[in-house]
């Protein structure tokens, strides 16, 4: 398997460091507010990278953070703090609020049938892990101290920027937005490891530290995180590609120095979504959540499907007649299905098969191109040298990659499946007997209980509505 790697800035093919093991950490969300669908963009592309492994024969092994704590738009304790925000729009604690939009960030990320990754940790709940790490970087010379508060030493590497290939001098003040000069950092591009002198005196969550009364910065938790529970070897870290600098390449910096050794082998970046005005926030007033999308009629799956159609790498436009385009496919894609879920017949031809599920791995494994992959998909309904059979067997099996619920199990009870299948026999009797009246009888029974029966020239299907 080949897929982009940023640290090599080429496709790489994927060796795990642990055999059929895969450790793999994902960026988590910054729980203020709801995640909006650029967000979440991300997190399903990282969800097939994990699914891909899984289908492959891989172990997956995923860990993602909760942000709960004060996250600043800057290191040098300027723009506002994303936690406290939320907490004042709403009138509650910051606790409140991280509580309230953790679980609606956890409902919107299954709606699109993510999968939740097997370790998730709050950043409030491994303070002491932040607080080892900066007292290593602090005895071993990263670190120092100036104005109460901890800062990382980026002379101290050889190629802090490794992750980007800038140079130092590139990398001016204000290339982020809120960033301002820290006077009281020895050089540019120092950052803060833990808060006690900061502009927020209100800061509500704060701990007793060797250094002082105060709270980490944001960078230093998906390090300790992942150390805590993935080890000192990590294979695969994603997020997004705003995530690159300045947050993967500080993760980098103090986990290296931490560790005293390479800790990551590749980095998976999703590119933005983007709508008409640009590149999708928060911070423009109202903004498309999974919820509005359904609030708007359409299926979370359609987005998924419209995420899927493009490349991770990529930059997508979102918009509403686009939105159209994916759910009118995926409600056409479904209705094709469920023509062979009410007939299924024929053999399973294990060589047909066999021949398209290596032709969908090949998709995925290259460089996750999912919109190739999902092209194997309409060529196996297309196939009439397939069975239905085997048509269900492969959508089946794919989608356990594509997470699209193109088979529903048991979606009706045996007993009305039997009911349906009666019926369907006695008006099938009733043609052949030429008793019309009763066969439009028994059409008209089932379409009043919501049963819609169609003659195809496969055979007699039907849809529930």
């Amino acid at each position: 398997m080949k897929f982009y790697n940023t640290l090599t800035r080429e496709l790489n093919e994927f060796k795990s460091i642990d055999g059929k093991n895969v450790k793999m950490y994902t960026c988590g969300p910054t729980v203020y507010h709801y995640a909006h669908i650029g967000n979440l963009r991300s997190y399903i592309c990282e969800d097939i990278l994990e699914k891909t492994l899984n289908y492959i024969g891989y172990n997956v092994t995923r860990c993602m953070n909760i942000t709960d704590v004060g996250h600043l738009s800057s290191d040098s304790d300027t723009g506002e703090d994303k936690m406290l925000k939320g907490a004042a729009r709403e009138h509650k604690t910051v606790l409140e609020i991280a509580d309230y939009y953790t679980k609606a960030f956890k409902q919107d990320f299954e709606k699109l049938n993510n999968k939740w990754p097997k370790i998730v940790s709050k950043a409030t709940d491994n303070i002491d892990e932040y607080i080892k790490i900066i007292t290593n970087l602090l005895d071993n010379g990263y670190a120092y101290i100036s104005n109460g508060n901890v800062y990382f030493d980026t002379t101290k590497l050889k190629d802090y920027y490794q992750l980007t290939n800038h140079k130092e001098d590139e990398m001016v003040v204000g290339a982020r937005a809120g960033v301002e000069e820290d006077t009281y950092k020895k050089n540019q591009a120092d950052f803060v490891l833990w808060f006690t002198k900061s502009k927020f005196a209100d800061q509500e969550l704060k701990w007793n530290s060797p250094w002082g009364y105060g709270y980490p910065g944001w960078h230093i938790e998906c390090s300790g995180i992942s150390i805590k529970y993935l080890g000192e070897y990590l294979d695969i870290h994603c997020g997004g590609v705003d995530n690159i600098f300045p947050h993967h390449t500080n993760e980098i910096a103090q986990s290296e120095s931490y560790l005293g050794h390479k800790w990551c082998n590749y980095w998976f970046h999703v590119e933005h979504l983007n709508d008409s005005s640009g590149k999708m926030s928060k911070s423009k007033g109202e903004f498309l959540t999974v919820s509005l999308l359904e609030e708007k009629g359409y299926n979370p799956l359609a987005y998924r499907l419209f995420v899927l159609n493009s490349h991770y790498r990529k930059v997508l436009t979102f918009s509403f007649d686009a939105m159209d385009q994916a759910s009118s496919m995926y409600d056409k894609l479904i209705s094709k299905i469920k023509i062979l879920k009410n007939n299924p017949i024929g053999d399973i031809n294990t060589i047909l098969v066999e021949e398209y599920i290596n032709k969908f791995k090949s998709c995925l494994m290259d460089d996750l191109n999912t919109a190739n992959a999902l092209t194997i998909l309409y060529d196996v309904l297309k196939d009439s040298s397939l069975s239905n059979n085997s048509k269900l067997y492969l959508i089946k099996d794919f989608d356990k990659v594509l997470s699209l619920d193109l088979i529903k199990e048991n979606e009706i009870s045996d007993d009305l499946k039997k009911y349906i299948e009666e019926k369907i026999e006695d008006r099938r009797q009733a043609k052949l007997n030429k008793n019309y009246a009763l066969a439009d009888q028994i059409r008209d029974e089932l379409m009043s209980k919501g049963i819609i029966i169609k003659d195809t020239r496969e055979g007699v299907t039907y849809e529930i509505k």
